[in-house]
């Protein structure tokens, strides 16, 4: 399927839009990443679409090829660029999709523009990340936070460099691809010896405050008007078991939340989009919402 990449005017300058055409007059599904990421991590999603619909992942603003837009970040930031991604598509309600951070943005975007969704898919977020016993907010942000920024200030020597660091994170053993790998190159910004993430530390820290500490993006997913649902994965951000949600607090949140919450197995926080089993179950619960 043929891939592109375009720029979409936003405040500041161009959002740099990933899109995956699908047949003419196929829906539209807009799909955001999460923290750290960018849209290519939506490539294996895209791959078994395989043109049913036409998917737009835009690199959200401090990221990748959007790494130069200007701040305020933040959820309230995105939720305008994504607004505006959608009166560029055409103006018609669609599907939103979002994957961890990405899915606060998804809820936002259709709380605050519910004309432009006319439904949200949640993958492994978008409910407030709870808390355990004897932890506060900041403490957990902090733990979520802390080593994706600490990340960002990494040096790599080579893109093989690069490469291998992410080769021996659990969380993709198992699950490496052609895809992954093209999404993860992505990120990289500067010249050998002296590559490091595009990813703009000030977008991060704010971005993740959002998420796990802001009032908005905690009741976002409860205040939503069309239908969602929330695909979740059982093992975490280092394939450890447990993950962001479980069954229990997935049951004493419903009525907050009045969606579909459907698990996906045998998956973790990032194979859960990326590997070829999550991104099948993903593709099909897009298509189930877009046609």
């Amino acid at each position: 399927m043929r891939h592109e990449v375009l720029s979409v005017p936003v405040e500041g300058g161009g959002l740099a839009v990933h899109r995956w055409a699908g047949a003419p007059g196929a829906p539209v599904v807009v799909a955001l990443h999460g923290l750290t990421a960018n849209g290519l991590s939506w490539a294996p999603v895209a791959a078994a679409l395989d043109g049913a619909v036409t998917l737009l992942a835009p690199d959200l603003r401090g990221r990748a090829c959007s790494s130069s837009l200007p701040g305020p970040y933040g959820l309230a930031a995105h939720a305008r660029d994504v607004s505006a991604l959608v009166k560029w598509a055409g103006g018609v309600p669609l599907v939103l999709a979002g994957h961890s951070m990405g899915a606060f943005v998804a809820a936002v975007t259709a709380a605050r523009h519910p004309d432009a969704a006319r439904s949200v898919v949640l993958v492994d977020g978008g409910l407030p990340v709870p808390v355990p016993r004897g932890q506060d907010a900041e403490g957990m942000s902090e733990a979520l936070v802390g080593p994706a920024v600490r990340r960002l200030s990494a040096e790599f020597a080579s893109r093989e460099q690069y490469r291998g660091f992410w080769r021996a994170h659990p969380a993709f053993d198992g699950y490496w691809s052609d895809a992954v790998e093209e999404y993860l190159q992505h990120d990289l910004a500067g010249e050998e010896p002296r590559l490091r993430s595009s990813c703009a530390e000030e977008a991060v820290r704010a971005d993740g405050a959002d998420v796990m500490l802001g009032s908005e993006a905690a009741g976002a997913a409860g205040r939503l008007v069309c239908p969602a649902e929330l695909l979740w994965a059982p093992r975490g951000f280092m394939d450890q078991p447990g993950g962001l949600y479980d069954e229990e607090y997935l049951r004493a949140v419903s009525g907050d939340f009045p969606a579909a919450v459907r698990l996906v197995p045998d998956t973790n926080h990032y194979s859960i989009l990326t590997g070829e089993q999550g991104a099948r179950a993903v593709a099909r619960r897009l298509l189930a919402r877009a046609l």
